[in-house]
């Protein structure tokens, strides 16, 4: 793509470039991320000899310190998250720590995680290279261009305005960095970004660092919470102090970025980071004696949860971000190729919904942001749990009609602004927040949770689900071309995909066929306005007469679920529930007790159950009514832990026969054509305390060969359950494998699946083969 403009407001490295430290590593505990990294250190190390710019790159590598034994837990669960990666990484034993940073005080060193080829490079310069590559290939750079208007035209291109005149746009990119909330506001967003203050320390030359043979190796004193690096004959070091102690530079969320700053910085203030001055000075003693020359304090752009947004925003046409970096550095090279490939292509070259833009939404207010920010800022190096929650900022507003009934029973978790219960106790149960890298303070009460489920009847709050409504006379069209599936029939439900042109799977939901033409679509809570970009998008390029509405904040939730579901609600409808009349994947409108309902026969625990539709504030009444009838059977609470056990002994699956000629049809019938390399199996293993979460290494042989998708406990066969990606040679029941989890290799065997079979499955058998057989 040649005809590519970029608008500069001042000049190339204003803002927070030209002061950044430069750190690159190809480590992040997240799993697409680490793509990202790659790519962003792989295209630095040729750009010098693409363009000719000489761009200052230093890869001595990089080591993480582990002072506690709960460290080594991390180190040993990001190994198992990596060895299906192109990245190198490695745990250490303190004698090669000290041999490859001999400046180092050991006392209380236990371990090290390194990365060869991580390091740092020169902003300026890997600017200007990247800059001067993007003229050869035709892009045009202009400035100073600052942007005074951006005004959307009916056929979604854009007039982009500046003091200089105007042009007009097919599609914009924000890429402002810290002005990014002024370019939103030019369309009418209120972009969640923050800017704080993050101040690094330089010193002078250190006769001990001046004698060294080779670079040191980037350095991060996780429990210090710090990153330190040589700096030609000196040190750099840059603190992430408390949330209680960082500065958000509030002024300019009241008032704006002054609007001539551009390569200023902030006065620097020592004593907020003085602890951990002293931590790197006890860590790198020769720290003690060296002379400060430099302290930079300048501003860097926070999203709410330290991720970047990077993608189409929904709700305005062609219209994308590539904002809120607080690493813009590591980031920039991978997110660059991640939106061109995508722009060019018309998909994203591979999943990174954590950085979709649409995770926020109205809910996401200032308060929230500037909370959120201060958290994440201060636990840039905190331990990273699976399962971990993060408090700050919460409730927001999107809370379900339940959480003031059920919050001082369970462990709430955060859904897209929501709060779900994870999990409930009981009394004389350990309710605090206990994260851990193995079994911990929930797995008993899930696992009676489960119990429940399966002999009984539970309830569970589903609320953030995103739901949307579909009407109009192009709906039944528009759907045909969206999903992979046939549409059902009216009254009748099924689980469908959308796919990408190139036949990936972008976002699987749940269609109900209500009333001839409008239809409900049920998808996952982090997935809501994801989904509606896309069907919004479709919509739009395809002329469908259609009306699309978000319905998700005006509904709740509730499933109800178990073998005595049916017994507790046929108690208070007059609508038949019987299996013949209300049968699996069934929609039908009906009152429980009075209260308006859309009843769908579908449970993702694979038992007999409901999902209940309702008004939001109807939804405590319905839970009263649901709880007091179902008193006799034994009724409780059920979070989402339980219910994620339950699918995954289900391996729920639901597939279509042969649909119209919808996205990624012809994509699909080549990928059958040429043959699957890898396969989806069930595995189960015998572990002790620890269990599969997800992104684990799968070993055969020697080799890492595969990664887990999802994980848990299976509290029927008492053993550890996984779904993996195996080689197809490695794909038949009886296989046996290895996964590694907390840096022990266990063994796996892979199992016909389901190792449950869902209540709809064992009834058609019970009506086969009579009761005794099941």
């Amino acid at each position: 793509m040649k005809d590519v403009v970029l608008l500069e407001k001042s000049e190339l490295t204003a803002g927070s470039t030209w002061h950044a430290a430069g750190l690159t590593t190809y480590f992040h505990p997240g799993i697409n991320l680490k793509k990202i990294h790659y790519a962003s250190i792989k295209l630095y190390e040729k750009l010098e000899e693409e363009t000719g710019q000489v761009v200052g790159f230093h890869q001595p590598g990089s080591i993480r310190i582990a002072t506690t034994p709960v460290r080594v837990d991390e180190f040993k669960y990001q190994m198992t998250r990596t060895g299906w990666h192109a990245t190198e990484q490695y745990i250490i034993e303190p004698e090669k720590i000290q041999e490859m940073f001999p400046l180092l005080n050991m006392n209380k060193i236990l371990a090290g995680l390194y990365n060869p080829g991580d390091g740092h490079i020169d902003p300026y310069s890997l600017t200007m290279a990247l800059a001067a590559g993007a003229r050869k290939y035709g892009a045009l750079l202009k400035y100073p261009a600052p942007v005074t208007s951006l005004i959307p035209r009916s056929d979604g291109t854009w007039d982009v305005e500046t003091p200089q005149g105007s042009m007009r746009a097919n599609r914009i990119v924000n890429a402002a960095g810290f002005w990014a909330r002024e370019v939103g506001k030019m369309v009418g967003l209120e972009h969640p970004l923050i800017p704080v203050q993050h101040q690094y320390v330089v010193t002078s030359t250190i006769p001990e660092v001046k004698a060294l043979k080779r670079e040191l190796p980037v350095l991060r004193d996780l429990e210090g919470s710090y990153y330190l690096r040589q700096e030609r004959d000196g040190l750099l070091f840059g603190p992430y102090e408390s949330q209680e102690k960082m500065k958000v530079q509030d002024s300019w969320v009241t008032n704006g970025v002054p609007p001539g700053f551009g390569k200023e910085l902030f006065e620097s203030d020592l004593d907020r980071i003085m602890e951990h001055v002293e931590a790197a000075m006890e860590m790198v003693p020769v720290l003690k004696k060296a002379d400060i020359i430099n302290i930079v304090n300048g501003p860097i752009t926070y999203s709410p949860d330290i991720l970047p947004m990077v993608g189409p925003h929904q709700g305005v046409r062609n219209y994308w971000v590539a904002i809120g970096f607080g690493y813009g550095i590591i980031h920039a090279g991978g997110v660059g190729k991640y939106l061109s490939d995508w722009i060019l292509h018309g998909e994203p070259p591979f999943d990174l919904i954590e950085l979709d833009p649409n995770r926020y939404g109205k809910w996401t207010t200032t308060q929230y942001t500037e909370a959120k920010a201060r958290e994440s800022y201060g636990f840039n190096n905190i331990v990273g749990y699976p399962k971990e929650e993060r408090f700050a900022g919460r409730p927001t507003q999107r809370v379900s009609g339940l959480y003031k009934i059920l919050e001082s029973k369970c462990s709430m978790g955060f859904h897209a602004g929501w709060e779900q219960p994870h999990w409930f106790y009981k009394p004389g149960q350990d309710t605090r927040y206990r994260p851990s890298f193995r079994r911990t303070n929930w797995f008993e009460p899930v696992g009676s949770e489960y119990k429940q489920v399966m002999q009984s009847v539970g309830v569970i709050d589903l609320s953030p689900f995103g739901k949307f409504n579909i009407k109009g006379q192009d709906s039944v069209r528009l759907l045909d071309h969206l999903f992979a599936n046939v549409i059902p029939k009216v009254g009748f439900t099924n689980i469908s995909h959308m796919l990408t042109p190139k036949g990936r799977v972008y976002a699987e939901l749940t269609v109900s066929h209500q009333t001839p033409g409008e239809f409900l679509l049920i998808t996952g809570s982090g997935s809501e306005l994801h989904d509606l970009r896309w069907i919004e998008e479709e919509a739009v390029n395809g002329g469908y007469d259609v009306e699309i509405k978000n319905i998700t904040d005006e509904l709740g939730v509730l499933g109800i679920a178990g073998p005595h579901a049916r017994k507790v609600l046929q108690k208070l409808t007059s609508e038949d529930l019987s299996d013949d009349v209300f049968k699996f994947l069934q929609t039908k409108s009906l009152k429980v007790s009075n209260i308006p309902v859309t009843a769908i026969r579908i449970s993702y625990t694979g038992e007999l159950g409901w999902e209940l539709y309702h008004r939001r504030e109807d939804s405590v009444a319905l839970y009263d009514i649901i709880m007091n009838a179902g008193q006799e059977e034994g009724i409780d609470n059920f979070g989402t832990y339980a219910m994620n056990a339950l699918r995954l002994e289900k391996a729920f699956r639901a597939w279509g026969s042969e649909p119209a000629d919808f996205i990624g049809k012809q994509a699909l019938k080549q990928i059958k054509a040429k043959g699957l390399k890898r396969r989806l199996v069930c595995l189960t293993l015998a572990t002790d305390d620890v269990d599969p979460e997800g992104n684990e290494s799968i070993w055969y042989d020697g080799k890492v060969v595969g990664n887990t998708t999802s994980g848990s406990y299976s509290y029927s066969v008492q053993k550890s359950l996984a779904f993996a990606y195996v080689p197809v040679e490695l794909s038949k029941v009886g296989q046996q494998v290895e996964v590694e989890l907390l840096g022990t290799n266990y063994p796996a065997t892979v199992i016909q699946e389901p190792l449950v079979l869902t209540e709809p499955a064992r009834n058609r058998l019970r009506k086969k083969n009579g009761k005794d057989k099941i």
